[in-house]
């Protein structure tokens, strides 16, 4: 498979620094299937903590770690892949991380405990953070310029899907067939991406990858450390909540597995609305979308503990929650495109290790706090951390960014 996809159409292969006359866009819907697998598989651990736990013996807050060491890994992988993989075709590079994605799904479905789980979920976080990491580039690579917000728009909905089907189908599954189940269904569509995009990516000549030092660069550039800060405080306070909802909804309405599934499809639908609200209101004011968001999140986790709790009750503040966390990644992803335009690697390194990080940081501190204080302190630390947060993107991050349209506007991946 050395040939280029133009049109989802077989043709020559891509040199690196070549532009495309024309888009492929069958490639960049494999991409798009490659997101949604891969974040369907680190979610899956948030909606079935429960039964992991019991099957493995171990409690909730130590099978949370799956969470953990997944981003943990993928945070390293975002940074050093791209360099480690830098002679390679970039068609290789991605079909392998779809058969890692697979391996890994695969291996934690036959996994007899927690150890080995978790030495299984560090082949997902590689293939994560390569993956997040060089997704913008490639995207760079099958489209011609004028047409790539739209080839991202179609690669980051892969996120808005995932975050809609992963948890309440893996819920379900478990559920109905066992844990495992839902990770043998994960390694299922990796199966179906790996076969998609054998059939659609075209060969991608190596190009000069970003480096660590290029990296750091960008971050000592005036404004974005603190940006970045702000994103990692956004999404620590997020995933602290996230990898712990389903203990919290059984503990407190007591709901059984097939309405904690529709709960969370709630959550899900609510998200990816979210995503296609953050799109209009950073039309009119990006500042008010990256402060308003965190807002949201923390008023709804500080209602789900401090309100009387019923199914209603938890199912708009979880559609409140779920709503404004869909805006999160497209707000700052619009931030830090607009921010450093000329830096495409450098931002995609830098987005994985930052979100990664927070992910790690939330679901690890979610753990210790609910071994410390019980559940409803998860989510009273993790809501006061979202207004923090707001506050300080508020009085801190700089937004003021080119207007829509404009060559750096174009948005890049979370």
């Amino acid at each position: 498979m050395n040939d280029c996809v133009c049109n989802g159409q077989p043709g020559k292969g891509i040199r690196a620094g070549e532009e495309p006359t024309t888009p492929a866009w069958m490639a960049v819907f494999s991409l798009a299937m490659g997101v949604f697998g891969l974040l369907t598989a680190e979610y899956l651990p948030a909606s079935l903590l429960t039964p992991m736990a019991l099957d493995l013996g171990v409690s909730e807050a130590l099978a949370g770690q799956a969470v953990t060491v997944t981003a943990v890994v993928a945070l390293f992988a975002g940074l050093l892949v791209p360099g480690l993989t830098r002679s390679l075709d970039r068609r290789l590079v991605l079909l392998g991380f779809s058969g890692l994605m697979i391996a890994s799904n695969l291996l934690v479905a036959f996994s007899s405990s927690l150890t080995v789980l978790l030495v299984m979920r560090i082949l997902l976080g590689i293939a994560l953070g390569g993956f997040w990491s060089m997704a913008a580039a490639v995207a760079m690579r099958l489209v011609p310029a004028a047409l790539l917000p739209r080839a991202l728009s179609i690669i980051f909905s892969g996120i808005a899907v995932g975050t809609v089907v992963a948890v309440p189908l893996g819920s379900y599954l478990g559920g109905q067939f066992g844990w495992r189940s839902a990770f043998f269904a994960a390694a299922a569509v990796g199966v179906v991406t790996l076969v998609f995009q054998m059939f659609t990516l075209p060969s991608l000549a190596p190009h000069r990858p970003s480096r660590l030092r290029t990296v750091l660069e960008v971050l000592r550039r005036p404004g974005i450390a603190v940006g970045m800060f702000g994103c990692v405080l956004v999404h620590t306070g997020h995933f602290a909540l996230f990898t712990y909802i389903r203990p919290f909804l059984e503990s407190t309405t007591g709901v059984g597995p097939q309405a904690l599934a529709l709960m969370l499809l709630g959550f899900g639908v609510a998200n990816f609305a979210g995503t296609l609200f953050a799109g209009w209101l950073l039309q009119r004011s990006p500042r008010a979308t990256l402060v308003l968001m965190p807002v949201l999140v923390g008023v709804a986790a500080l209602a789900l503990v401090g309100l009387p709790a019923s199914v209603t009750g938890q199912v708009l503040l979880l559609a409140l929650w779920g709503m404004a966390f869909g805006g999160v990644p497209v707000a700052w992803s619009n931030w830090v495109a607009r921010s450093i335009p000329d830096q495409a690697e450098s931002a995609g390194g830098m987005v994985v290790a930052s979100v990664q990080s927070a992910i790690a940081a939330g679901a690890a501190a979610g753990g210790s706090v609910f071994s410390f204080s019980g559940i409803n302190g998860v989510f009273v630390a993790a809501g006061i951390l979202m207004l923090l947060a707001a506050l300080l993107i508020a009085l801190k991050v700089n937004v003021d960014l080119p207007e829509p349209g404009s060559a750096a506007a174009a948005p890049l991946h979370v």
